[in-house]
């Protein structure tokens, strides 16, 4: 791998469905800033994971699945290589879909605790998507999922069809706003990273592999 003294194990988690004529040579040549950044000549050793017990980056022709449960060393520079993949893969991706990223700081395991600092730890949500409207659905699909997951606790589901038309309308307005601001000749603003937060960061460490 590229550096044996990385401050952090990346993981990527998650799946793209992929367009139906979308062969092994493009994908290799979207998810090249990433088999690149180890430190790897080809695809195949790249995509392996610095875990033996990860499946690593893996195409799944039949189903037409870019599956990924992949960690590789590296350090806060492989944000950029997210950002080259998320452009690359949208052009290949049928509907939305979302990968989770997790950035592990492995200093705070050595050595972290006992200095008394908190971990550098990240976690991030990439949004693919062939269409900005593709992207919002699945961000959309994630928050409501999310919303659910923890209100349930209180609420019976049929209790919560106010909130899901509430997030519907908040999406209806960004896109509608997305829409606009293209006509006007302005930047699109939908990227293919989202939802950062950072769980290291005064609160409980996210394990470390839950898979």
């Amino acid at each position: 791998m590229k550096d044996l003294n990385s401050t952090f194990d990346i993981h990527l988690h998650g799946e793209v469905p992929l367009q139906a004529k979308v062969t092994l040579e493009q994908i290799k040549e979207a998810l090249k800033p990433l088999w690149t950044y180890t430190g790897a000549t080809s695809f195949t050793q790249g995509a392996m994971s610095s875990f033996d017990d990860e499946p690593g980056i893996h195409f799944n022709e039949q189903d037409m699945l870019l599956e990924f449960c992949w960690t590789v060393p590296g350090e806060d520079d492989f944000r950029q290589c997210l950002d080259e993949m998320c452009m690359s893969l949208n052009e290949l991706a049928v509907v939305g879909a979302t990968i989770e990223v997790t950035f592990y700081d492995t200093e705070f395991d050595e050595e972290g605790e006992e200095d008394g600092r908190e971990s550098l730890d990240d976690f991030l949500m990439l949004f693919i998507g062939p269409t900005p409207a593709a992207i919002m659905q699945a961000q959309r699909d994630l928050l409501i999922a999310d919303v659910f997951h923890m209100m349930e606790r209180h609420f019976e589901p049929s209790e919560l069809t106010g909130i899901s038309s509430e997030i519907d309308r908040l999406f209806s307005e960004r896109f509608n706003n997305l829409v606009n601001s293209l006509e006007m000749g302005k930047p699109n603003q939908i990227g293919g990273a989202g939802a950062s937060s950072n769980p290291g960061h005064g609160g409980q460490r996210k394990p470390r592999h839950l898979h």
